[in-house]
């Protein structure tokens, strides 16, 4: 067990180079997406000179089920994801250019204040017909008048992050020239195209779980088809929103 920290992570690295008897260029390192927690690894094995792929838990689930795998702990974990590698041999992780992850870090705490706001003007809303004293509704208001201060100097610097990169703000005029695709969606879409290499329109809609899924037996269809809802929740709610406006004012998407 290594610790997950940069000790650690050279500790691993030592471990696999005297048991492999490999050079780090010739080592293949197979791991899951567990949120951000495997990013600082993978970044830092790429840049010793491994190939790194980060693979879907989900597809590795699929597969230790295929193997008959049906209890979980680090050791068999460990063991189905190198069997996993060898046989999918999973294509390589390339890291996200630094403008990309900074626009993901300053979009995730946007979405995190945005999220506390709510909480706090519903909090308000609940003191306020509940009679709450002056004192408890002094306090709220002045932590929404805060939160939305944050929110506005959050705002301002996405922006200006966005206009700082060429690259990025040319993409989000183009997003923008889409009817009912307006700041909020240009943003997020950013983030998702600069974060994958995704090799047309339907591998993006997949990733963000936009694709139907049916379940079939044989010759019939059981039940409606429904989004399989892998992808990034947030981004998914978002882009719902869109497509009401566009279902209104696209008429690519109206068409359909």
């Amino acid at each position: 067990m290594f610790a997950n920290k940069s000790t650690g992570w050279q500790e691993l690295l030592d471990w696999a180079t005297k048991n492999t008897g490999l050079a780090i260029e010739h080592l293949h390192v197979v791991m899951e997406a567990t949120g951000i927690y495997h990013e600082q690894l993978a970044l830092f094995l790429f840049n010793k000179g491994a190939r790194v792929s980060v693979v879907n838990p989900a597809q590795v689930k699929c597969y230790a089920q295929s193997l008959g795998v049906r209890s979980k702990n680090d050791k068999k974990d460990s063991v189905v994801l190198a069997r996993y590698g060898l046989k999918e041999n999973p294509t390589p992780w390339q890291p996200e250019a630094q403008e990309i992850r900074t626009l993901k870090a300053l979009l995730a705490r946007f979405d995190s204040i945005e999220k506390d706001l709510q909480r706090e003007k519903n909090r308000q809303e609940k003191a306020t017909i509940g009679l709450a004293p002056e004192e408890v509704i002094s306090s709220i208001t002045q932590m929404i008048g805060l939160l939305e201060t944050e929110q506005q100097r959050l705002d301002k610097l996405i922006e200006e992050h966005i206009n700082q990169h060429k690259q990025l703000k040319e993409n989000k005029a183009l997003l923008e020239s889409i009817p009912a695709v307006g700041k909020v969606i240009a943003t997020r879409m950013l983030m998702v195209i600069g974060s994958r290499q995704f090799d047309g329109a339907w591998q993006c809609a997949a990733y963000l779980g936009l694709v139907p899924v049916q379940h079939e037996s044989g010759s019939s269809i059981k039940g409606r088809s429904k989004l399989s809802k892998a992808g990034n929740p947030v981004i998914r709610a978002k882009l719902y929103m869109a497509a009401v406006v566009a279902i209104r004012y696209n008429p690519d998407i109206k068409a359909q």
